[in-house]
């Protein structure tokens, strides 16, 4: 489902009355980013330099028009930013003769100010609301769009402004586009709130198998999604790293107890810790389960089915029972074709050696459990920590053992939500960038809670952060470019 155009990342520019202005300085200056952000105080452009560069400031005579000439070029993997916002109609970029021009095209005549802060090297444009017309935040051309105010300081004082964007994209579907400027720099995040009465969300993997991975964008269109963000935490050949169910199927599994979403037939979601536990029984032998659709480790039993791939890519050193129908069909050495309407049980060392009287024609039975709730759903994502519960933060980081990569600093987060109506929420912050510094996990928690979630699941983040609506990206990936992931949670119509 592609019926949303893809929307080019909104930042901002500048301007005001005519003066001239010059501050040259050493040339030996890069441009390493541009940033933007449109406030209750001000719409502000913030150019991100090595070292402070030498600069003209130039307006037209009608105050529509600045023109900033830096003595100074822009870095290598710099990307020109489309800027457009209430004040600031369009920008340009320009190199000429060793210099780099920047040039703001206002709505219509405001006043501005330019300035620089030393440390880090930053030059930055603040262009002013009208005294009797107050900034509203950045909207759409688009019908169905309206602004909402955030939580920030009242008008008049200093600090941080924060800003929500509503697009109503259909019926029961809307983005939001968040935008926050603090005293650490800017930081952007993006919505999806879809009306559960009208949408359903369920678990998705590229080609519906483990093996492998894909963007986001492709996962959507596989599934033809109205929208779709990443998911679970996985390995570099795409086994999931957490519970995953999918119709009723166990997809992936954790040793770790971690936070997951299940999906209940009615559309409403439970949040919680399952803690998977599996026995298969060939014959008169029996071996708990130490993973399903993972890399077979050393003395353990996995079980492989048919979301897995076409078989189970394991070397020649364990055993392999096919198992359909309550009995064993085949039994192989490595590499075995996973069934359709069955399971390969694969065991390697001292589970290999429990089994080894088992024959073809013997009886097979394999039971799993995930907990009582958990087994009653049909679609189960894990991922975690928890970010809040029944309306109040609460980050279990700590209590689900969360590696410090993940646990501390700002970084680039995804995560899915639930609001107080039971609508469901697809949500990304940027981070790793100039353009936006991310969150911490405690920020995205207090961030999720100010949309309007009462309970939410922290996904994978980092490179892998992507939101995807109608098959088009709409945020930023700190690599450059969508990451290939291993899943991703889908919304789709009913």
């Amino acid at each position: 489902m592609r019926f949303f155009p893809r929307r080019s990342a909104c930042l901002a520019a500048v301007f005001g009355i005519a003066f001239q202005a010059v501050v040259w300085a050493a040339p030996a200056s890069s441009l390493s980013g541009v940033r933007f952000h449109s406030g209750s105080e001000h719409d502000r452009i913030v150019f991100d330099w090595n070292a402070m560069p030498g600069y003209q400031v130039n307006s037209s005579d009608d105050g529509k028009c600045i023109t900033l000439t830096f003595r100074g070029l822009p870095g290598k993997g710099w990307k020109k930013p489309e800027i457009s916002g209430a004040l600031v109609k369009k920008i340009s970029y320009e190199e000429k003769n060793g210099r780099f021009l920047v040039k703001i095209f206002l709505n219509r005549p405001l006043k501005y100010k330019v300035d620089k802060l030393q440390s880090p090297a930053r030059v930055f444009v603040d262009v002013l609301p009208d005294k009797q017309e107050p900034v509203k935040p950045q909207t759409s051309d688009k019908p169905g769009t309206t602004a909402l105010q955030g939580s920030g300081e009242p008008k008049g004082t200093a600090g941080p402004t924060r800003d929500f964007t509503e697009i109503q994209l259909a019926p029961g579907l809307k983005k939001t586009i968040y935008s926050r400027w603090d005293s650490d720099g800017p930081v952007k995040a993006f919505f999806i709130e879809a009306d559960k009465s009208r949408y359903r969300i369920k678990p998705a993997l590229d080609g519906n198998q483990v093996i492998g991975r894909e963007s986001v964008s492709r996962i959507s269109d596989e599934q033809d999604a109205v929208a779709a963000v990443n998911a679970s935490y996985f390995a570099w050949n795409g086994d999931i790293l957490g519970d995953l169910k999918i119709d009723g199927t166990v997809v992936g599994t954790t040793y770790m107890e971690r936070t997951a979403m299940g999906i209940e037939d009615d559309g409403s979601v439970i949040f919680g810790r399952p803690t998977y536990s599996g026995l298969v029984t060939l014959g008169n032998r029996s071996w708990p389960v130490g993973g399903v659709n993972a890399e077979r480790g050393a003395d353990s039993l996995v079980l492989y089915n048919h979301w897995y791939g076409p078989s189970t890519r394991t070397n020649e050193y364990g055993l392999e029972f096919v198992v359909k129908n309550g009995k064993v069909t085949d039994i192989r050495t490595g590499n075995t074709p996973i069934p359709s309407n069955g399971v390969v049980v694969s065991v390697h060392g001292t589970a290999m050696a429990a089994f080894q009287g088992v024959r073809v024609g013997d009886a097979a039975d394999i039971q799993e459990d995930m907990g009582n709730e958990w087994n009653r759903v049909n679609q189960v994502i894990g991922a975690g920590p928890r970010l809040l519960a029944n309306g109040k933060i609460q980050v279990t980081a700590g209590e689900e053992q969360f590696p410090s990569d993940i646990r501390y600093g700002r970084a680039p987060r995804s995560a899915f939500g639930v609001t107080k109506d039971g609508n469901y929420v697809l949500a990304v912050v940027d981070g790793r960038q100039s353009q936006s510094h991310g969150c911490t996990l405690t920020e995205w928690a207090e961030l999720l809670k100010q949309y309007g979630c009462v309970n939410a699941l922290n996904f994978d983040g980092g490179g892998s952060s992507a939101l995807v609506i109608g098959g088009q990206l709409q945020n930023s990936p700190s690599d450059g470019e969508e990451r290939s992931v291993g899943s991703a949670l889908v919304i789709l119509e009913k």
